[in-house]
């Protein structure tokens, strides 16, 4: 399928058992195996063209939702990053799927490795795209190695909610006011040269509108996913059986190669995909068909 003739997604509001609804948008045909996408923080269930392209060619029906408090997705306030494999339940349910991929990029990385532990029997494979690792791992320093942006907002997110808050409303209203041109300028430090460069035109137009369609209802879904991130996951990554590729780059100064190169070392079945030249966005818009063919390699 060509860019030209990617047609518009479908888009559904799935209903939880817990009264809630989750925007989802899905792309490809009803027979095709589902690849579920968790996008990073702060985006949403907008989709970049040429992953669904990647995906559609490989035969993947490409399913994008937005996380509880982002879009038209219900807040759920609280929420811990394990709490996602219900909603995942329910998002194939409602597709009608039994088995299917995952992949997280960024913010996205811990939810995939919770609907792989949460869901063993449906998950055929995952992978973490310049995923976190948890917090409060004692052999993790969370925050090392990030840029001076993250810094603060995960050490505001663990010492003092109310000036995350504010400093959420902050950001977001800058990255709303941001043109696509201006978008790196606005990430600052988090954007490191390698990332400057993939961060224009269609793809920098791709992250300004899924930001704004995360804002859409507020800035709860960023502020949520943060404090979800530095408490307990509610799942230990150990047990995962599906297996998860580990994708990272050395220049990662989002979330740092220690993140990745913890996760290979501590997943029982991790694949990974370690690389010196990469960034956040690097790694993800120049290695997409390489992360789905390996999701998709026999185990």
């Amino acid at each position: 399928m060509t860019v030209a003739e990617r047609s518009e997604p479908a888009e559904l509001s799935v209903p939880t058992r817990d009264g809630r609804s989750v925007d989802v948008r899905v792309h490809g045909p009803e027979d095709a195996v589902p690849l579920v996408f968790h996008h990073g923080t702060p985006m949403s269930a907008v989709a970049f063209g040429p992953f669904v392209d990647a995906a559609s060619e490989r035969g993947l029906r490409f399913v994008t939702y937005s996380r509880p408090g982002y879009g038209s997705s219900t807040r759920y306030e609280g929420r811990s990053v394990a709490d996602c494999a219900a909603d995942m339940a329910a998002i194939v349910d409602e597709l009608g799927a039994d088995r299917f991929f995952t992949v997280g990029w960024s913010g996205g990385g811990p939810h995939a490795l919770a609907t792989a532990a949460l869901l063993p029997d449906r998950v055929i494979a995952a992978a973490t795209i310049a995923g976190a690792g948890p917090a409060d791992a004692p052999d993790l320093d969370f925050l090392d190695g990030m840029a001076p942006e993250n810094v603060e907002e995960f050490g505001l997110a663990m010492r003092d909610p109310t000036r995350l808050k504010a400093f959420v409303e902050r950001e977001a209203a800058a990255m709303l006011e941001a043109t696509p041109e201006e978008l790196a300028d606005v990430l600052g430090g988090l954007i490191p040269p390698v990332d400057r460069a993939v961060l224009t035109g269609d793809f920098a137009a791709f992250f300004s509108e899924s930001d704004r369609e995360a804002f859409r209802t507020g800035i709860w879904g960023w502020y949520d996913d943060d404090l979800a991130f530095v408490r307990e996951w509610g799942f230990d990554p150990g047990a995962i059986r599906a297996p998860v590729h580990v994708w990272q780059g050395a220049l990662d100064t989002m979330v740092p190669f220690a993140h990745g190169a913890w996760l290979a070392g501590r997943l029982p079945t991790a694949r990974p995909h370690l690389f010196d030249g990469d960034g956040h966005l690097s790694i993800t818009i120049g290695r997409f068909g390489e992360i789905l063919d390996a999701l998709r390699e026999p185990s």
